[in-house]
């Protein structure tokens, strides 16, 4: 049972962003200001990535531990009304996902995964990891993939 009517729901849940989210402008401004510069959301490549650096070969997802599922994170809770709904909607999300990494791997591109979690507990230290993982040159996944981010292996 929701506690909280269906109209005060619906406009909660339309003013969850997809873009430009405090997560993501976290990344962008600590990126800018280590000197990478990026394309933001391009539209052209599967998943349309949060940050491109065509320098690097890299694509970057700012991933929300709720719509995206990150196991083991208590972000990532179960709505308690419309079980069935939301349970379709998230095994679609992580079935994108990993549609959209293997894509993107086939087109050589490394894709490095951030969870909002991440952010939140240990910005700093999470965020000089992504500039290292960033600058290696090796072809590899760097271990914030999206398969050490899940139960399961994406790679």
């Amino acid at each position: 049972m929701d506690v909280v009517d269906a109209a005060t729901r619906s406009r909660m849940m339309s003013g969850i962003q997809s873009k430009n989210t405090k997560p993501e402008m976290t990344v962008r401004r600590y990126l800018h200001a280590q000197g990478f510069r990026y394309r933001l959301h391009a539209r052209d490549l599967p998943g349309s990535p949060d940050l491109l650096l065509p320098k690097y070969r890299v694509a970057i997802f700012v991933h929300g531990c709720f719509w995206h599922r990150h196991t083991g994170c208590r972000y990532a809770t179960q709505p308690a009304s419309n079980i069935e709904r939301w349970k379709t909607k998230f095994q679609s999300n992580v079935e994108r996902d990993v549609k959209n990494l293997a894509a993107l791997q086939e087109k050589g591109w490394r894709v490095l995964v951030i969870w909002e979690c991440e952010l939140k507990r240990e910005s700093l230290d999470r965020l000089q990891r992504l500039a290292r993982e960033i600058s290696q040159k090796n072809v590899d996944q760097p271990p914030s993939s999206v398969s050490e981010c899940r139960s399961h292996t994406f790679v």
